[in-house]
């Protein structure tokens, strides 16, 4: 889901055009697309009963607004669309991220000075274990520093 916009998968492309750089701005719209084309699957109402969102959340997200979205409601609007569970849907991008991580052998801190969203590497750390909520947002840049840095 998440992660397989991340890989190119889903229909979206963010990499540029050399290729080489996966542009934090391109996931982001892309999760919002995914989130939205969710909620249109399955309906608001069934959004709202499946997820315990509020209304108006789902209502923001439905208009592509999704940016603020914590990874687990986003992965929750997208399992009750899929019917998947969503603790599955965020164990995915969590693996899919640290592998990233790893291949990339990036650590916390780098990650941290190379996103905008002010974040310290703890901090990156405790979003990445799950210890802290991560904003589709946030995931969107930290996917793309990982990206961009694999060899």
């Amino acid at each position: 889901m998440f992660h397989e916009i991340v890989d190119g998968a889903g229909g979206a492309d963010p990499a540029d055009d050399a290729g080489d750089t996966v542009e934090a701005a391109a996931l982001l719209a892309s999760f919002e697309t995914v989130v939205r084309e969710a909620v249109e699957d399955a309906g608001r109402d069934r959004v709202v009963d499946r997820t315990g969102l509020e209304t108006a959340t789902v209502e923001a997200a439905a208009g592509g607004d999704a940016a603020n979205l914590t990874l687990e409601e986003g992965a929750s609007v997208l399992a009750a669309a899929a019917d998947r569970d969503a603790e599955t849907v965020v164990a995915e991008v969590r693996d899919h991220l640290l592998m990233g991580m790893a291949t990339a052998v990036l650590d916390v801190d780098t990650i941290s000075t190379a996103i905008d969203a002010d974040l310290t590497g703890q901090e990156v750390q405790q979003v990445l274990e799950g210890r802290a909520a991560m904003t589709l947002e946030q995931l969107a840049e930290v996917a793309a520093v990982i990206e961009t840095r694999k060899p």
